[in-house]
């Protein structure tokens, strides 16, 4: 069993619908969490990004200037990243197979459909924590592994071979949980 000590992490919310950065930083607080900081666009937020370093980033997927996908491929992908593993969790009204597919090869870490509850907050947030994912590095793409399961039993074509994918080993926000036992 684990608990998130929310008070030692940094997060940044991002979404340019005032009352729902209210609410997520409304639960993150209710939740312990001490640093929560916003932008309403992803201009401002790679300015936050850059400037108060969050350990967690939640962002809407629709907002001015630059959206939450060009947003977290920029937090991914740009040379002057100040963490380039950092967790993106996507908080959203777009469920659509190919909406969540199109963020994942974003580099986005999880998927979170509005509305949201406090309990799916924390599971996400437990998510990005207790189970990182190791990340990837090719010509094309650079985030979370897409596979969430080790399948050893596939062969087919679409087989990652180990020569043409880097492997990177998960980043761990040790600060952040705590194993009760």
């Amino acid at each position: 069993m684990y608990r998130v000590e929310y008070h030692r992490l940094r997060f940044l919310v991002v979404d340019d619908n005032t009352y729902m950065r209210r609410i997520v930083k409304t639960l993150l607080h209710g939740f312990g969490a001490r640093e929560v900081f916003e932008a309403e666009d992803g201009a401002a937020a790679l300015d936050a990004f850059a400037s108060h370093y969050p350990d967690i980033v939640f962002t809407d997927w629709e907002m001015p200037l630059i959206n939450g996908i060009d947003m977290a491929k920029l937090m991914r992908c740009s040379d002057n990243s100040v963490n380039p593993y950092v967790p993106i969790i996507m908080v959203t009204v777009h469920s659509e197979r190919h909406r969540v597919m199109e963020a994942r090869d974003a580099g986005v870490t999880e998927f979170l459909v509005k509305p949201l509850s406090a309990q799916t907050v924390h599971q996400r947030v437990l998510s990005v924590i207790a189970n990182p994912r190791p990340f990837i590095r090719t010509a094309t793409f650079f985030g979370p592994d897409r596979r969430r399961t080790k399948a050893t039993e596939y062969n087919g074509p679409e087989r990652r071979s180990g020569g043409e994918a880097e492997l990177i080993a998960p980043r761990k926000l040790a600060a952040g949980l705590v194993q009760e036992g």
